[in-house]
């Protein structure tokens, strides 16, 4: 028996290094032998959907058959509904449905001795993936574009990609030009590019006065946690508190370092910062735009947990995940201010204000903490996407993003305007909105004894996605509700999704 390899001519051939166990050459087996291997590497899923299968003139090379053995063997495929023939571009495998190899079971303790048992736990994995849902779209709305008001997302519509690709190009050019070797793991380019631009468009939105030194470029905030948590925490020892409700990757990251999570409390002017236990070591707060509650925190309850952090010893990870919008009034100053820059790590992201495909985040940094951080980063990944730090550096010194946020927060405002107007004229009875001033969603609490589980799954058969409170809480559930972020929704589909709604409470 022989194996399939590389053709021996020099001519351009598709890349097809598939192990196939063929006859020998001249064997009376060769057709069938070829036949039941490709066949069985389709099945097993080896060869995909798509892929190409060698030309049949260079079936000697390939598989050590004649061309018309192998022309037999590839009509027999595509009878059978395995390939596909394109004229003038090849024989290609078929889209079908690849089923489950089947493997000899290895007993029940084969995971817990292989694998981290953190990463088995069912809550871990609903809280990583919490904007999920279930599909349950009837038969006449499946194809239908979704109406979606789940929190943290943006329309991709709306994002100038032109004009990233023009400034992105341009990065590239220049590293035709100049071809990239390591960068720091701060953040590319030893002339602090990306972290200068970073440190004017926050001096300009959040108030944040900071040198690019004081940057730390992540792969977005999610990088950022996980980074801050590595750095932190003491496992078994440190004890974090994090907002109930609260956004739920962030607890993992830390969770998943060791640390004792101690949720607490939130009411009107933001987390209750008389519930913190003394022995907090980490704080995690979203203080101009709880997630997902939406309110701000006050400026009395900003200065008690600073007063509280220095007075224990510990520090404040703020989650300014969309501070760039604001609605009704001046924007406040971000916790971390030049006085409080010794304790406050602030984590930013240009997944809101730019697209969340990009994974582009940052984290201001004090100074005693960055080498610690920077080592981290080294671990993980050594250093962001030169090319893409470079188009986003470009994309913000060219006042592109100030213009961008410019246009957003209007659309945004004309969305957000709609909704409230809505809440108040046809759902008031149900739905009552908390005051927000910042972000892209609203979070309103439920008047009346609800089943807003049941609401959700109703509105999923009428094509629209919302969250409930009840994802969102770690500890008990103290209040209930509806989550409507209006970033991806346009006027006229929400419109549609609260319509639909409103018929779904009536009933």
């Amino acid at each position: 028996m022989g194996h399939s390899g590389p053709p021996r001519t020099g001519a351009p051939h598709p890349l097809f290094e598939v192990e196939l166990n063929l006859a020998a050459k001249g064997s009376r087996e060769s057709a069938q032998t070829l036949y039941r291997e490709l066949e069985a590497a389709i099945l097993e899923g080896r060869l995909l959907a798509g892929a190409r299968l060698p030309p049949a003139r260079k079936s000697e090379a390939y598989f050590g058959v004649s061309r018309n053995t192998a022309v037999a063997v590839y009509d027999r495929l595509v009878n059978e509904g395995y390939v596909v023939t394109r004229h003038g571009s090849g024989t290609f495998v078929a889209e079908r449905p690849t089923p489950a190899v089947r493997l000899e079971p290895l007993g029940k303790s084969f995971p817990a001795r292989r694998l981290n048992s953190f990463w088995l736990d069912p809550a871990v994995t609903a809280a990583m993936g919490f904007w999920r849902d279930r599909p349950e779209r009837s038969p006449a709305t499946r194809h239908a574009r979704s109406v979606d008001f789940r929190p943290a997302l943006v329309d991709p519509r709306l994002f100038p990609f032109d004009v990233f690709r023009r400034v992105s190009a341009r990065q590239l050019r220049g590293l035709e030009r100049r071809p990239a070797s390591y960068k720091s793991p701060q953040g590319n380019q030893g002339n602090f590019y990306l972290r200068e631009a970073i440190t004017k468009h926050i001096a300009l939105t959040r108030a944040v006065v900071c040198q690019p030194d004081d940057v730390l470029v992540t792969s977005g905030a999610q990088q950022a946690f996980d980074l801050l948590a590595r750095a932190l925490v003491t496992r078994d020892e440190t004890v974090v508190a994090i907002e109930d409700p609260g956004y739920p990757p962030m607890r993992v990251a830390f969770a998943a370092a060791g640390a004792r999570l101690v949720p607490v409390g939130v009411d009107g002017e933001g987390l209750i910062v008389a519930h913190l236990p003394r022995d907090v070591g980490v704080i995690c707060v979203c203080p101009s735009h709880q997630f997902p509650l939406g309110m701000t925190m006050s400026a009395r309850r900003r200065k008690a947990l600073v007063e509280f952090a220095r007075t224990t010893g510990a520090v404040i990870v703020e989650d300014d995940y969309d501070g760039e919008f604001r609605y009704d009034a001046s924007p406040l100053e971000a916790l971390r201010t030049t006085g409080d820059a010794d304790i406050v790590f602030y984590v930013g992201t240009f997944s809101k204000c730019m697209l969340s495909a990009l994974r582009m985040g940052f984290i201001v940094v004090p100074e005693w903490a960055m080498q610690t951080l920077v080592a981290a980063k080294n671990c993980l990944d050594w250093h962001c996407s030169t090319p893409l730090q470079g188009g986003v550096a470009e994309f913000i010194a060219g006042g592109h993003l100030a213009r961008h946020v410019r246009r957003m927060r209007q659309i945004y405002q004309q969305r957000r305007q709609l909704l409230l107007s809505f809440l108040g004229a046809e759902l008031g009875e149900w739905l009552e909105p908390i005051p927000s001033c910042y972000g892209m969603h609203v979070a309103a609490v439920a008047r009346t004894s609800l089943d807003l589980e049941h609401v959700t799954e109703a509105l999923l058969r009428h094509n629209v996605k919302m969250h409930t409170f009840s994802r969102y809480f770690v500890g008990p559930q103290t209040r209930t509700g509806l989550i409507f972020g209006y970033g991806a929704a346009d006027l006229s589909e929400m419109k549609q999704g609260l319509s639909a709604l409103r018929k779904v409470l009536q009933k």
